[in-house]
């Protein structure tokens, strides 16, 4: 199982969308010189929360099962191939969030992206690596299948 370099990208990228658990994604400064903390929580200014980021958490919550579980099906190369691209949407989905959470309450703001907003994208492409290689497996089971 982990001697597939397909599992180490997903591994790693496994293990990247479950460090956005813990990091923040952005700091954000208003007009009025509030500083608030975009994170797992949502947006937070002085430990109260402003806006609810359950939605974040769950998709966050969500991708990292799908990594693990295709890890773990090593056997069935095409379910995993398919939870790989479930979750390549989901990431863009996520991404799109970060969007939407950052810019749509503050007009005039000055916002801080941390290296947290730039981990679902390098896990998209850990997936698209992960999905070759998966195929090329396939591609290989199926020919040796011929020749018996």
């Amino acid at each position: 199982m982990i001697q597939r370099i397909q599992t180490v990208y997903m591994l790693i990228a496994a293990i990247l969308i479950g460090l956005l658990f813990t990091l923040p994604f952005a700091d954000i400064a208003d007009a009025a010189g509030k500083l608030y903390v975009f994170d797992i929580r949502g947006i937070v200014h002085q430990n109260t929360v402003t806006e609810n980021g359950m939605a974040i958490a769950g998709l966050i919550g969500l991708i990292l099962l799908l990594h693990v579980g295709a890890i773990f099906m090593y056997k069935r190369r095409i379910l995993q191939i398919r939870f790989l691209v479930l979750s390549i949407l989901l990431n863009i989905g996520l991404f799109g969030m970060f969007w939407f959470f950052t810019y749509y309450s503050f007009d005039d703001a000055n916002i801080s992206f941390k290296i947290a907003v730039v981990f679902p994208v390098v896990a998209i492409i850990l997936d698209y690596l992960a999905i070759r290689g998966i195929g090329k497996d396939e591609a290989l089971i199926r020919s040796l299948d011929r020749i018996r």
